[in-house]
Order: structure tokens, then C-alpha cells, then sequence
């Protein structure tokens, strides 16, 4: 029974630990200010692309036609 009040209270001190201790954190890399200029819209639509041609090849390699007949179908 000591052990559970134990716990409880060291739960307790916990959450009330990381409530007053809330502090901001800085970004590890913050962002520049031209973050939403032209120059970055610009690589945008390459790696569109990129991904685009990616899974179009992934789909032309999928079996098509009917599924096989057999257990499990």
C-alpha cells in the first residue's frame, strides 16, 4: 500500500515538474526569411515531378489483368 502512495505522489510531482517548467524552444534550424519566395517555389514542382515519374514507373510494373484463381483469391 506504501508503494502505491509512493508512486502516486512521484507521478503527481512529475506532471506538476513538466507543467511549470514549460519552456519555448528554439528550432534546431530555423527558417530563412525567404522561406516562401520564388527561388523555393521554384524547386517545387521538380520534385512534383520527381515523384510523379517515380510512381508511375511502380505502377507500370504491376501485374495486370485478372487475378489468379486459386486459395486465397
Amino acid at each position: 500500500m506504501r508503494f502505491r502512495q509512493i508512486n502516486t505522489v512521484f507521478v503527481v510531482f512529475i506532471i506538476f515538474v513538466a507543467v511549470l517548467s514549460h519552456t519555448r524552444v528554439e528550432g534546431a534550424r530555423p527558417l530563412s526569411e525567404d522561406f516562401a519566395s520564388a527561388n523555393h517555389l521554384a524547386v517545387y514542382p521538380t520534385v512534383f515531378d520527381t515523384a510523379k515519374y517515380t510512381m508511375a514507373c511502380w505502377l507500370e510494373k504491376l501485374a495486370s489483368g485478372p487475378s489468379p484463381k486459386g486459395p486465397g483469391h
